[in-house]
């Protein structure tokens, strides 16, 4: 069963061409790194409107079956940061260690990482994790993140996710033998 992952990517500028978008492929060259599983990818650069990021974040949780859903950008102090606001409103059960951790180990790189307001929640057996929206920043936390991705996927009754245990480790305990 291929896995399904969604990256959207929530900025103004990127959606209207001003620039480039170079958050989201950033997230699937990184989990093109890890992942051995089969993958299909649902990308897409929409503005940080809030009713349309709830739109988009539904539509590949509900329509697609997306087991992973990763957003990048949106997640700042900024008047129209509004990403976290979408996740919260969609999901039904928050999920606040995986931003917490984010942000510990974003303060290895920035003081400002304190300002970030990254989250992750749970829609249905769709796991849905907010990144900031630096490319340079993926990776820094993504990595301290995912060990622990795939086996809350198990628990939500998503697709299973294998990774190039060489690179990156994942936890899942161990299966208690029955007497």
């Amino acid at each position: 069963m291929k896995v399904k992952i969604g990256i959207l990517t929530l900025s103004d500028r990127a959606s209207d061409g001003t620039y480039e978008d170079k958050s989201g492929p950033a997230i699937k060259e990184v989990l093109g790194e890890w992942i051995v599983s089969e993958c299909e990818y649902f990308y897409e650069v929409i503005p940080d409107e809030l009713e349309l990021i709830k739109k988009r974040l539904k539509y590949m949780s509900d329509e697609l079956g997306c087991s992973l859903i990763l957003t990048t950008g949106g997640t700042g102090p900024a008047v129209r940061d509004v990403t976290p606001e979408a996740t919260e409103d969609v999901c039904e059960k928050m999920m606040p260690g995986f931003g917490e951790l984010m942000r510990v180990a974003s303060l290895k790189y920035v003081p400002t990482a304190i300002l970030s307001r990254q989250t992750a929640g749970i829609r249905g057996k769709s796991l849905i994790i907010n990144l900031p929206g630096q490319p340079k920043a993926i990776r820094e936390c993504l990595e301290p993140i995912f060990p622990a991705v795939p086996y809350c996927i198990d628990l939500i009754e998503g697709a299973f996710i294998e990774t190039d245990e060489n690179v990156m480790k994942v936890f899942r305990p161990k299966q208690k033998k029955i007497s």
